[in-house]
């Protein structure tokens, strides 16, 4: 009979989409892992099987846990204005990473990546009345604001211009 698990998985996951959402993942190693996660090297493949399935693991509970809320939210905005405030005030750091790195070549990730940001798209599509291509344009421009890394700047700007009160 096996030792008891001496970590808390859930917690391990949650250091996880924290550190591969702030390096990525090429920027993580697995002493990395072991080290922020508190893991034993042998407990993580064990659990996960690599790192590439802690990533995945990780990258789920990121849409779980932030994606979720923020689809959530979007779907009572009232005006594209409020909702690039919303996806621009979002702690999206996993996804992004995850759809300029890992997404081109791993299928697992694109399809992850893609259905959170359909996710999105949908919700800012059905809030707002608006088509979805058109649902697709306000996503990728708030995301591009959030890769620019100027959410204040530009995000306040434009969704400023956006706002029917003003």
């Amino acid at each position: 009979m096996g030792r008891p698990r001496a970590f808390d998985e859930d917690q391990a996951v949650h250091a996880a989409v924290k550190l591969f959402g702030s390096r990525a993942y090429d920027g993580v190693s697995v002493d990395d892992l072991v080290t922020h996660l508190g893991v034993h090297r042998n407990s993580l493949y064990k659990t996960f099987g690599s790192k590439r399935g802690l990533y995945l693991v990780a990258l789920r509970r990121h849409r779980a846990d932030d994606v979720g809320p923020l689809v959530d939210a979007l779907g009572a905005a009232t005006d594209a204005a409020t909702a690039l405030r919303l996806v621009t005030s979002a702690d999206l750091g996993l996804l992004l990473l995850a759809a300029a790195e890992r997404a081109p070549a791993d299928e697992e990730v694109a399809a992850e990546v893609e259905a959170a940001l359909a996710a999105v798209d949908r919700a800012i599509a059905g809030a707002l009345g608006i088509p979805a291509d058109l649902a697709v344009a306000l996503t990728s421009a708030a995301l591009g604001i959030l890769l620019r890394g100027n959410p204040d700047g530009a995000g306040t700007a434009l969704s400023q211009r956006l706002d029917p009160r003003a």
